[in-house]
């Protein structure tokens, strides 16, 4: 007789609409309920003088926690702080004598919390970055005291610099340009943040295993030189540690690209293992001569273990790596189908992908947060590299781009990815954004009558500079060719 089971079985529960919507998804969605990550919130505090990194990595931790769908949101206190006086008048602001400033400042960061706990305790969030300096232990202990009045986890980010170079490439690139010095000169904004930093080093209590052994945090020396780690508690803290072990801010390029045109594209077929077409063959061969020609330092391929990526990376003439993560999204019993019978033979699936693209798994498929998931490695390994060329697919470069561009879940299966276009992201070592380039290869293929001609290729450049994505949208060629851009 079968032992009777001492839990409740769990269920699988689907989001009810609401006038069509289903929370926190997009129009007319029905989902599947999203999974906390996290027993409980956890705040991740920022702690350092100014200018060494914080708010970079505040930012990139965020991108990275909610790529993974741990839902976070970064809590600036300079903003409050903007917000609470007029104007910035100088450097003296935030002298340990100036008794009004200070009152401004521990009551900036009190707000602050206030607006952590709103977003961890009534809105869903799950983690809350608390960026500021944080250099003294009475504010630390003032932080964790809220934090275990209202049952939340606290872990500690400490970015320790005493490289001079790295410290002034920070004033330069990301300080002298922000809202603090707005219309100054740029001379005089270096001069005035270097003495603002003085003044914290007044009182800067750092980490130290005396007195802080029984805090969870982790301490970044010199840009990830060196790393401290102290009493990590949990699994989020625990993907913390490892992704902010990943990182570094070296010069370098990320190039994707989508396979050549393969044969099933030509027939508006999705997914299979099909080879190039004659297109997809003489991009290939372009995509060659323009790497070729850029002569990138110590570059390295990856491509997916599928036929048209391998075929599209060999006429580079280098090592490649092949990577079963960068497969393309497993369709299920729905490969190598075109949209039209899908429609017609899985009418019921075909209706519940349109409503939630991002949760929606294909049958004996997968699912789009299935490939972020998949794709966590690739990405850890990429925030690792330095040079590297991605030859993957379209599933796969939306999942990667939504990483690098901070979209959302909702946005994420909509981004534009057509074939025969490079993207090359450059990030910005203290930067809040990328600097990308596209690169679009337009074919002209002369035809006969039931013949292909020869045809030629050249590239186009663009360099959009304010709104990143939306200047890709406009390359397109043909919205309704499948094998240009297609909906997987």
């Amino acid at each position: 007789m079968p032992r009777e089971l001492t839990q409740t079985r769990i269920q699988k529960l689907w989001v009810p609409c609401r006038d069509g919507q289903a929370e926190g998804s997009g129009p007319g969605s029905r989902r599947s309920c999203v999974p906390r990550l996290t027993n409980s919130p956890s705040i991740i505090v920022l702690v350092g003088l100014p200018a060494r990194g914080k708010t970079y990595i505040s930012k990139k931790l965020t991108r990275y926690l909610n790529w993974v769908g741990v839902a976070t949101k970064v809590f600036n206190v300079g903003i409050y702080r903007r917000k609470a006086t007029t104007s910035y008048k100088s450097f003296k602001f935030f002298h340990h004598d100036n008794e009004e400033a200070m009152k401004i400042r521990k009551q900036c960061a009190q707000e602050a919390l206030q607006d952590v706990q709103t977003y961890l305790s009534h809105e869903g969030g799950q983690v809350a970055v608390f960026d500021a300096t944080n250099t003294t232990r009475e504010r630390r202990e003032m932080i964790m005291n809220f934090a275990n009045e209202n049952g939340y986890k606290v872990f500690f980010v400490e970015s320790v610099c005493d490289d001079k170079d790295v410290i002034a490439a920070n004033i330069q690139e990301v300080k002298v340009s922000g809202p603090d010095y707005q219309g100054c000169n740029k001379d005089a904004a270096m001069d005035d943040f270097v003495k603002r930093i003085a003044l914290y080093e007044m009182t800067y209590e750092p980490l130290v295993d005396d007195l802080d052994k029984d805090l969870s945090y982790i301490k970044i020396i010199n840009v990830g030189r060196q790393f401290l780690v102290n009493k990590v508690m949990d699994h989020v803290q625990s993907r913390i540690v490892y992704y902010l072990m990943n990182i570094h801010i070296q010069p370098r390029s990320i190039y994707l690209c989508r396979h050549g045109e393969s044969e099933l594209n030509t027939k508006g077929r999705i997914g299979g293992d099909s080879g190039l077409s004659l297109n997809g063959k003489r991009f290939a061969k372009t995509l060659a001569q323009f790497i070729n020609e850029q002569n990138i330092k110590e570059l390295k391929v990856w491509t997916s273990q599928m036929k048209r990526t391998i075929q599209t990376a060999e006429d580079l003439g280098v090592p490649y790596e092949q990577w079963k993560a960068l497969n393309e999204i497993d369709a299920g019993v729905c490969e190598e189908l075109t949209y039209e019978k899908i429609q017609e033979k899985y009418p019921e699936e075909f209706a519940l992908r349109d409503q939630d693209k991002f949760h929606y798994r294909y049958p004996k498929g997968e699912s789009y947060q299935d490939v972020v998931h998949r794709l966590e490695p690739v990405i850890m390994e990429l925030e690792r590299q330095e040079n590297v060329l991605v030859i993957c697919h379209q599933a796969v470069i939306r999942c990667l781009l939504a990483y690098f561009l901070d979209k959302t879940s909702g946005e994420l299966p909509y981004q534009r990815c057509p074939l025969h276009v490079v993207l090359k992201l450059t990030p910005v070592a203290y930067g809040e954004c990328l600097s990308i380039s596209i690169l679009h290869f337009s074919f002209t293929i002369r035809r006969e009558e039931g013949r292909g001609g020869e045809g030629g290729a050249k590239i186009n450049k663009c360099n959009p500079s304010t709104n990143l994505y939306p200047c890709f949208t406009c390359r397109l060629q043909d919205r309704n060719d499948p094998s240009q851009c297609g909906s997987r």
